[in-house]
């Protein structure tokens, strides 16, 4: 069985918890995608999953950025367990690290590539490059070799390489992260506004919504979107965007946020 837990979504942290059970194993594998909290915030969402930071197996970190980065080092340090990014993000991670950590994290780093599969216990994990404004972002595809959940947030535009990637799963986690006119009527700065807005920024609605109608498949069984600007969107703009392609009720459209979102089967 495949499951996922979003235990924060959006600019305040990011982190995703999946958990693969095979009948073989005496136990579920469990993998952390961003850790975008602080350690006791982590620790906090984890055991509100049912989870201690000792059933972790491994942490893929997708990006550098603070909302994703947070405090993967010290929970890999704390749990005795690899943590996986792409040699960029390893980059950037590690150029703002005091020396102690460094060292400390420096025989759990395990090197993430484009199109490399990473075998942990039962999950199946695909990276996959994406456009963002980091050293070398990548995000992934986990499976239990019978369903496969895609993970699709921080990114400008979808490539066809990205939806190659996430076609034929059984669940997404999809970035819808804002209303364009929500966006060009904040109070952000302009800098600010062409950062998001840029081919290396963030997805708009429309954008979402256009990936989840080329991902549609009868066997997709759960789409959530995530990554919403609490500024710059509203939930339930996405929700009547999606409902009619999911075949639903917008109250039923599932919308992660600071807050997470419960476990959801795939």
């Amino acid at each position: 069985m495949l499951r996922f837990c979003s235990l924060a979504s959006g600019s305040s942290g990011n982190a995703t918890l999946i958990e693969a059970t095979d009948s073989a194993a005496a136990r579920p594998v469990r993998l952390l995608v961003d850790c975008g909290l602080t350690l006791r915030q982590i620790k906090q969402r984890l055991c509100a999953a049912g989870v201690e930071i000792d059933d972790l197996d491994a942490i893929f970190i997708t990006h550098e950025h603070a909302d994703h980065l947070g405090s993967a080092l010290r929970l890999a340090v704390c749990a005795h367990i690899p943590i996986w990014a792409s040699r960029g993000t390893w980059d950037g991670a590690l150029a703002g690290t005091d020396e102690a950590l460094a060292q400390a994290v420096a025989p759990l780093m395990r090197i993430a590539r484009d199109q490399t599969p990473i075998a942990i216990g039962a999950l199946r994990v695909e990276p996959f490059t994406v456009p963002h404004d980091t050293r070398e972002p990548l995000q992934l595809c986990a499976g239990d070799g019978a369903r496969r959940l895609g993970i699709l947030t921080d990114l400008g535009h979808a490539t066809p390489h990205a939806i190659g990637m996430l076609r034929g799963c059984q669940a997404l986690l999809l970035e819808s992260n804002h209303d364009p006119d929500l966006l060009e009527r904040s109070g952000y700065p302009a800098f600010l506004k062409r950062r998001i807005l840029g081919p290396h920024g963030h997805l708009s609605n429309a954008q979402a919504l256009d990936v989840l109608a080329q991902l549609m498949h009868p066997a997709l069984a759960v789409a959530v979107a995530a990554h919403l600007s609490e500024r710059n969107n509203r939930p339930e703009r996405v929700q009547a965007g999606w409902a009619p392609v999911l075949g639903c009720a917008p109250k039923d459209v599932p919308v992660t946020g600071r807050h997470g979102l419960g476990w959801m089967a795939v």
